[in-house]
């Protein structure tokens, strides 16, 4: 990066922990875009009334040369965003997807649109906070609450059709990201 990393915590004190973390993904993106020129990361605690807990609102804007992509999560929109890191690693996610994307464009290549794996709720954890899917091939995917976007995990019932994203964990495969099927979904 020609410019350094910008990190403001806003509503918050600033958090070493949090400033390392955020390198860390930055240095990941770096390598979908080598031609990263700046980075704004902007981590804001959010109060809202009738809330237990503060959410956490997370901006990145990153330039590259011909093209700024900019990423708010917002805490309204994703409940799992009470966890600050939750919301971290959504907005990296979803930057590391618009970075792939304009990575393709530039090289002349065309974004061909896989299915999300998909699958139902196997069984449900709720005081543990977990759930674990089985795909059409019998494979067992674990989640965690945090994981569901666009549903309560207290709402889930087992048998509920999902699709997902699947990435490795420390114990083997885990969702990143689950979606009820036949809900209504926000892309980016």
């Amino acid at each position: 990066m020609q410019i350094p990393l910008k990190i403001t915590f806003r509503h918050m004190d600033t958090s070493e922990a949090l400033e390392a973390k955020i390198r860390k993904k930055m240095e990941h993106l770096e390598k979908f875009a080598k031609h990263i020129t700046s980075c704004r990361v902007t981590i804001d605690q959010k109060h809202k009334r009738h809330h237990q807990g503060k959410l956490f609102s997370v901006t990145l804007d990153i330039t590259l040369p011909g093209k700024e992509i900019v990423i708010t999560r917002h805490p309204d929109e994703h409940h799992a965003h009470e966890d600050v890191y939750v919301a971290l690693r959504d907005a990296f996610d979803s930057a590391r997807r618009k970075l792939e994307d304009y990575v393709r464009k530039i090289r002349g290549k065309v974004k061909i649109h896989k299915t999300a794996p998909h699958g139902k709720i196997k069984e449900l954890f709720p005081y543990e906070d977990y759930g674990v899917i089985e795909t059409p091939d019998g494979r067992e995917v674990y989640f965690h609450r945090n994981s569901v976007i666009d549903e309560n995990f207290n709402n889930l019932t087992e048998g509920k059709s999902v699709r997902f994203s699947e990435e490795m964990g420390d114990d083997g495969p885990q969702a990143s990201t689950v979606h009820v099927e036949g809900k209504h979904h926000v892309s980016e």
